[in-house]
């Protein structure tokens, strides 16, 4: 923690100057020890959370339910022009819908 860099932000946002061994400084301390336990703390459920989810990807593989390889596998179609079109069209249209419904609110 930059106290300096701290003071000079809170009195570009406030007008307040504060010194350095001002109490808030201790809030700011432990502020940060208690942020820092948590997220100690949601990286460990996250870590449990994905090792879980890779032995029951692990075992979807084994009993063939899911397949590893993805080399060969069917690339989705690309867009034809008629539905872009279609999407233009109706982006367009919500636009219109959008300020006709602000005009009439006014």
């Amino acid at each position: 923690m930059d106290q300096q860099k701290l003071r000079t932000l809170v009195f570009e946002k406030t007008g307040v100057r504060i010194d350095i061994d001002d109490p808030v400084f201790a809030v700011v301390a432990l502020n940060e020890a208690v942020l820092a336990e948590a997220v100690e703390r949601h990286v460990a459920l996250l870590d449990a959370a994905t090792r879980e989810l890779a032995v029951q990807a692990q075992g979807l593989r084994e009993s063939g339910a899911i397949c590893r390889c993805t080399q060969g596998a069917a690339r989705p179609a690309a867009p034809d022009r008629r539905s872009i079109a279609l999407a233009l069209g109706a982006a367009v249209l919500g636009a219109l819908l959008v300020l006709l419904g602000q005009a009439l609110l006014k």
